[in-house]
């Protein structure tokens, strides 16, 4: 690690959002903050030139991805990561637990680690928490995930104590691989489900280890909102002051503005990338469907206070055209415009904290979402 602390807290507003900073070896990153999804090293539709065009400070890539495709030890040799796909900011790298847990039936998982066969050529695999280490070392991400078991929703109390418990045992053993002379960070994530005490546990347990920040996992898998609601009005809490605090996968802009003001820090999710590939565009208003057949003459900018690449140079129509005969730079304009209002959206929390006005900017968010300008 680095001489200086890794993480900052700069300032916390009344509200209980936190405005704070953490430092990596490719650059010091200010929270609150999203981080666009790069799966397989690289955020659909963009380049790495075009993440630099929307003051994307930090990206995440997947172990699980890069470990089948192109593999780990390749991209290596290949100087990392970074150097891969030519990005020189900071990267988190996800361990693989959410994607192994996606995969349902054609994985096991054991105290050794997960078993699974892969989805590109059914060859079967073991993840160990140890593996999952090496991989993420040998990409040269900035932050690293611990390997952990994502519990699906519902799952019964008795599952998600021994889920926990596994979690807990693979983070330590994650803590025990790691090469302290990487200068790699190394998170671990609080799990429990929805029950309350199971994530206090979880939590007691971990801030107990030397981990660099803490992630809450095991949201947004399909739980209704107000159950996301009920972890995110505690579990905050449990996790220590001075490190930084990630909600993993989450997610609409409403969930941001709410988990920020809960105290949380760092956010990632696939919504703003994929949703622009399906057409719909985000915007302070609400969504934006631009296949519909209103906008095929409209000549409007998708929103006329937005300062991206999209809004400054292209209409509502001309997107809409694109869109309808599949042009990939449709897709990619889209895209530019919805990771531009998500990463300008946390600029304007950050601003908002450091004024102490969080709350109001959280009523004035909500506001114009209910009652602004038909979309």
């Amino acid at each position: 690690m680095t001489a200086q602390p890794f993480f900052e807290l700069l300032h916390t507003d009344p509200s209980g959002a936190r405005r704070g900073r953490f430092h990596t070896r490719h650059g010091t990153v200010q929270t609150p903050i999203f981080m666009p999804v790069g799966t397989a090293a690289s955020v659909k539709t963009l380049s790495s030139a075009d993440l630099e065009t929307i003051d994307a400070q930090i990206i995440l890539g997947n172990t699980y991805h890069l470990y089948l495709r192109p593999g780990h030890q390749l991209i290596a040799q290949l100087g990392g990561l970074h150097r891969f796909m030519n990005w020189s900011g900071p990267i988190l790298t996800d361990s693989g637990g959410y994607q192994v847990f996606s995969l349902g039936a054609i994985r096991r998982i054991r105290e050794e680690g997960v078993t699974f066969r892969s989805h590109l050529d059914g060859s079967a695999h073991l993840l160990s928490p140890e593996l999952a280490v090496r991989i993420q070392e040998d990409l040269g991400s900035d932050i690293m995930m611990q390997l952990d078991e994502c519990p699906p929703y519902p799952a019964s109390r008795d599952y998600l104590a021994k889920s926990l418990q596994l979690s807990l045992r693979w983070g330590l053993r994650c803590l025990a691989a790691r090469r302290p002379e990487s200068g790699q960070a190394l998170f671990a994530i609080v799990q429990g489900g929805m029950e309350a005490d199971l994530r206090r546990e979880s939590a007691a347990a971990l801030i107990e280890a030397p981990f660099d920040g803490y992630a809450l996992g095991g949201l947004s898998v399909g739980e209704p909102k107000e159950k996301m609601a009920e972890v995110l009005s505690y579990a905050p809490a449990l996790l220590p002051q001075r490190q930084p605090r990630y909600l993993m996968g989450v997610g609409k802009p409403e969930d941001l503005v709410e988990a920020v003001a809960a105290g949380m820090d760092m956010f990632d999710c696939v919504l703003p990338t994929r949703n622009a590939r399906n057409g719909q565009l985000l915007t302070r208003f609400g969504p934006m469907n631009i296949k519909q057949a209103r906008f095929r003459t409209d000549p409007g900018a998708v929103d006329e206070q937005c300062h991206c690449p999209c809004c400054r140079h292209y209409s509502r129509a001309y997107l809409h055209h694109l869109f309808r005969n599949k042009e990939i730079s449709g897709l990619r304009l889209m895209t530019l415009h919805n990771l531009h209002y998500y990463l300008q959206l946390m600029a304007q929390m950050r601003s908002a904290i450091e004024e102490n006005r969080f709350a109001a900017f959280r009523t004035a968010f909500h506001a114009q979402r209910v009652g602004g300008v038909e979309l």
